[in-house]
């Protein structure tokens, strides 16, 4: 319990350890949610932790806190109360610390419970068998002292606003057992349930486990460089700007840049890229990557707390708070469907005997096996043990999901928009062509490069770099038409770099000038004009290669049955000739707002992901069904995208789509065997085949056969896009 003084209106954290599966979570989250003061409740049982808004004032946090121990799901206040504007959701005075290491199965709550139910039935099975006339005394008293923590549990959640829990039904059908005189079943009710419970919960580590495999992946200390010596300090004490020394087959301990060496650097831990990248000065490195075979120096740009591993960890974590409209739907299901069952379970017992005179005996024995049917722990856990699967799957090989939502609208894609460039092209522009009209070719390049001076956009790099040997004069008042041109004054001169749209609106081109820039764009090459006033002075062609990936992409999505369509802000015939040499459509000459428009346009076939790098494309990410940005890693990547990919290659966008309808198959699988097994003990149970052990085990079965199902997707591998749409 904590003790801390009462602030009205404190957002807190905690960790709930016995909260370790889908129903316990569903149960907290309801309790919590008819508490008066109680608001912004996120419940996660993947990683047992429960972070609410708590208005002191109505509900005393100690009064909240007896209350989840009662339920049976005592609560630990983590480090402190969460900082409004931390990032994810920080706890104030910490970092990230990754998920809690569970005990061993026998030391937890559950765990304990089988023991004790099972050391019970034992005894009066034993009883039974040396003094028969005991028996029917020792299994009533191992019924009520198993189920007793159960109803206590019920109540609590009763007076909370929660009548209809599995804790509930357990009871009823066990004393309900007992009063018919068949407390042996009680018992064997009780330790099936006991039995199913734990199962559960050590299935549930097995994801929980693969959390802790990512989080183990960053090293705990690093060599910080300080006065050109090297020591030994936790990776939590970097701070950004630090000078780190990375060993060869030493993980890099922070995400950071190069400063001095060159190695093969193995991503494989955070990206799944299987062979190592040659990585030099001024290359990005990622924490948990290795260094094969340099020693390297390296500036820490993020804190360990903030590094791409935090945030994938974070993701997986926050997997169940973006549910699929599917898990959405389960809930409502379920709610209605507990109940219901119920009152069916009443109608049984009452009804054939009132009205027909059949033995009361025999139907309320019926009516408590339908109350066990009515249990929905394996429903319940269809969905989020197969989204966490997924999601923790997808996470391993550089594929970054933000929620159940997200991982199901993917499956459903009727087309993907690339962006083309640094996304279906190396984002590695360079100058191919000058062509002089009213200027040498180095003057030519010389004012360009003034003009462009400060431009971050790839086309004016490429020129900068051409023009690293000239004389570049300085520019003034440089200003930026979105998707244009970029102006600015040179010796007091006005000039611009733009299109030859932008050109011609100005002063049309010569005819040989203009036939020159069709000839370079039907090459695939993007042409620039420099302009002084109204006046070309010339032509420059710059040209970015197709990634090696990209025709692969495409392929790939087509066999998918996904259309693949570029929009890009290039011409017609250069966006012409990097789609046929792609193969697949093009849209060209579009604006930023005519980007929008095309999605928008798309959308009327089915769902559209756009796919970009996440900065130039933030407004068409945002607009699409889904948004993908590649080579994720950075702030707009992971905060801007529902997905990233970590792995700046296109096939990953296949993948993902591949991914997520391997999850749904899984989450219809599982609810199509949840559903069913319980159709058939429900008209076995009323035909009298079968009785009360037989129809919790139905639902214990049940449940460990969903989250098996489930767990076959942490070894999803991509089949290629050869699997049919």
């Amino acid at each position: 319990m904590s003790e801390r003084p009462a602030t009205p209106a404190a957002t807190l954290e905690y960790f709930v350890s016995e909260m370790d599966c889908a129903e316990c979570a569903r149960t907290v989250r309801g309790a919590i949610g008819n508490v008066a003061g109680a608001s912004d409740v996120s419940v996660n049982f993947t990683t047992q932790t429960l972070r609410l808004t708590l208005d002191e004032a109505r509900t005393p946090r100690a009064a909240l806190e007896r209350d989840l121990a009662r339920l049976g799901y005592p609560p630990r206040l983590k480090g402190g109360e969460v900082l409004a504007d931390a990032p994810g959701g920080a706890v104030a005075g910490g970092a990230y610390g990754g998920p809690e290491t569970p005990p061993a199965w026998y030391r937890t709550a559950k765990g304990r419970f089988v023991i004790v139910t099972g050391a019970l039935l034992v005894v009066s099975a034993l009883l039974a068998l040396t003094f028969p006339s005991l028996a029917p005394w020792g299994f009533t008293a191992a019924t009520l002292i198993g189920v007793a923590p159960l109803a206590r549990k019920a109540w609590a959640s009763a007076r909370l606003g929660r009548p209809f829990t599995i804790n509930t039904l357990i009871s009823l059908a066990a004393l309900g057992a007992v009063a018919i005189g068949e407390a042996p079943e009680g018992a064997i009710v009780v330790f099936l349930f006991a039995i199913g419970e734990l199962l559960e919960t050590v299935a549930a580590g097995r994801a929980r486990a693969s959390i802790h495999a990512l989080a183990a992946l960053a090293p705990k200390v690093a060599l910080l460089l300080e006065g050109g010596r090297a020591r030994e300090v936790p990776v939590a004490a970097l701070a950004v700007g630090d000078l780190v020394h990375v060993q060869p087959g030493g993980r890099v301990p922070a995400d950071g840049t190069i400063v001095e060496g060159s190695a093969g650097i193995d991503e494989a831990p955070v990206t799944g890229e299987s062979m190592p990248v040659a990585k030099a000065p001024g290359d990005a490195l990622f924490a948990g990557s290795i260094a094969t075979d340099a020693v390297l120096t390296v500036r820490v740009d993020r804190p360990a707390s903030d590094s791409t591993i935090a945030r994938i960890i974070h993701l997986v974590e926050e997997a169940e708070s973006s549910k699929a409209p599917v898990a959405r739907f389960i809930d409502r299901f379920s709610s209605v469907y507990t109940p219901a069952a119920m009152l069916a379970a009443l109608l049984v017992a009452v009804v054939p005997p009132l009205l027909f005179g059949a033995d009361w005996g025999e139907w309320v024995y019926r009516a408590l096996a339908l109350l066990l049917i009515a249990c929905p722990c394996a429903l319940v856990l269809s969905v989020p043990a197969a989204v966490t699967s997924g999601i923790s799957a997808g996470a391993r090989r550089g594929l970054l999901i933000k929620g159940g939502a997200v991982l199901e609208a993917i499956g459903d894609v009727k087309t993907v928009a690339f962006d083309k460039t640094g996304t279906l092209t190396e984002n590695r522009p360079q100058v191919t062509d000058v062509v002089p009209l009213a200027a040498s070719e180095d003057e030519v390049l010389r004012l360009a490069a003034a003009v462009e001076t400060g431009s971050a956009h790839p086309l004016a790099k490429a020129i900068l770099k051409r023009a690293e040997a000239l004389d570049v004069p300085v520019a003034v008042d440089a200003r930026a038409v979105p998707g244009q041109a970029v102006t600015a004054s040179v010796a007091g001169k006005a000039y611009a770099v733009g299109s030859p749209r932008y050109a011609a609106e100005r002063a049309p081109l010569p005819p040989a000038a203009e036939a020159q820039a069709v000839r370079l764009e039907d090459e695939g090459k993007t042409v620039v004009v420099l302009l002084q006033g109204h006046t070309p002075l010339g032509l420059i062609a710059i040209r970015d290669e197709p990634r090696a990936d990209a025709a692969e992409a495409v392929k790939r999505l087509t066999r998918l049955g996904v259309r693949s369509v570029m929009l890009t802000g290039d011409n017609a015939r250069t966006g012409q000739a990097i789609a046929d040499h792609l193969g697949l459509e093009a849209r060209s000459e579009l604006l930023p707002e005519d980007k929008l428009a095309a999605i928008d346009d798309l959308k009327r076939d089915g769902k559209v992901v756009m796919v970009g790098d996440g900065i130039n494309d933030a407004p068409a990410l945002a607009q699409a069904d889904v948004g993908i940005a590649m080579g994720g890693g950075t702030d707009v990547a992971l905060e801007t995208a529902g997905a990233a990919l970590l792995r700046a290659n296109a096939t990953g966008v296949s993948d993902l789509i591949e991914l997520s309808r391997a999850t749904m198959r899984n989450i219809r699988q599982n609810v199509t065997f949840a559903l069913g097994l319980k159709a058939v003990f429900l008209v076995t149970t009323l035909l009298g085949i079968t009785g009360l052990w037989p129809a919790i085990l139905s639902d214990t079965g049940a449940t460990v056969v969903v989250t098996a199902n489930a767990l076959r997707l942490l070894r999803f591998q991509p089949n290629q896009g050869k699997e049919s749409a």
